[in-house]
């Protein structure tokens, strides 16, 4: 089952296109991510899907339900925590997140008990009565995501929600969200952080209000550079001519070569070079980072 489906999303500020043509399909359960430098058109996106903003063109379901046309049915459906905090500032930590309950229809037993729930789960119980405004940033982006979740939503959508944090919180946040993936929620992320992006099981790459690539990290590295990068140190030359080698160079005293499969190939490149009488030292696939992936697709 798709959680949400676009088709052919676009949204137009006067003559100033955002988004162009999007079209999104993200699976139920999915931890799927947004990736793009500030101004690829990712925030715009994810507020056209979570119904904040209509589209120009196109279309948005969730869980089948269309956003614009059935936009309090989709509601109940989806989380958002919004990029910039957007909570009451001068109402306490428990109190926001109580509020937004009873705006959910949870009654206030309900809602207290939720609060509870959410605040402890996220390591904030112990600041439920200080006020919102005095709380540091990685307090208000617990207390956001907290807030997203009081209605217990099949789909939460998060917007930049590492922004301005420090890299030991960021590292906890996504164990927040690897914990909500598996208990069966479908998440929606947004972020310019390319290593963040790896925690995804795929991603869309945007650039200027387009999609330029989608799939797996791996899936998307792969058709960056053509293949799998495979790192050789060897004591002689290092020659592969089998058709499954697309490319050697070497490297400060290495060798790189470009194959179609690492994992399936490097016990073939080792065969191959020990029959060369070639003593081998190591060989080992190499990280491609998505940053290089990225740059390789805009360079396209």
């Amino acid at each position: 089952m798709l959680a949400i489906e676009t088709v052919e999303l676009t949204k137009a500020f006067g003559d100033f296109v955002a988004v162009n043509g999007i079209n999104l399909k993200v699976k139920a359960g999915e931890n799927f991510g947004l990736l793009g430098p500030n101004g690829a058109g990712k925030t715009t996106t994810i507020r056209m899907i979570a119904g904040l903003i209509k589209p120009s063109r196109g279309s948005v379901r969730v869980f089948g339900i269309d956003v614009t046309r059935e936009r309090r049915e989709a509601l109940k459906l989806i989380g958002y925590m919004p990029q910039k905090f957007s909570l009451y500032e001068d109402l306490t930590v428990e109190e926001n997140v109580i509020l937004y309950a009873r705006l959910f229809g949870l009654s206030r037993a309900e809602a207290k008990e939720r609060a509870r729930e959410l605040l402890k789960r996220f390591l904030l119980w112990e600041f439920r009565n200080r006020l919102a405004g005095k709380l540091s940033g990685g307090m208000k982006q617990r207390l956001a995501l907290s807030v997203s979740l009081v209605h217990d939503p099949r789909l939460l959508m998060l917007d930049e929600p590492t922004a301005g944090v420090d890299p030991p919180l960021r590292r906890k946040f996504w164990e927040f969200f690897r914990e909500l993936n598996k208990e069966g929620k479908t998440i929606l992320i947004t972020t310019h952080y390319m290593d963040e992006a790896e925690n995804c099981n795929r991603l869309a790459l945007m650039s200027r209000g387009r999609i330029i690539a989608e799939g797996t990290p791996r899936e998307i590295k792969r058709r960056a550079i053509g293949g799998d990068l495979v790192e050789i140190i060897a004591e002689g030359h290092v020659r592969l001519r089998a058709e499954w080698v697309k490319s050697v160079e070497k490297r400060d005293g290495r060798f790189l070569a470009l194959v179609d499969d690492a994992a399936v190939r490097i016990p073939q490149i080792i065969r191959e070079l020990e029959g060369q009488g070639v003593k081998v030292i190591s060989v080992a696939p190499m990280f491609v980072s998505l940053e290089e992936a990225f740059i390789r697709f805009l360079g396209d």
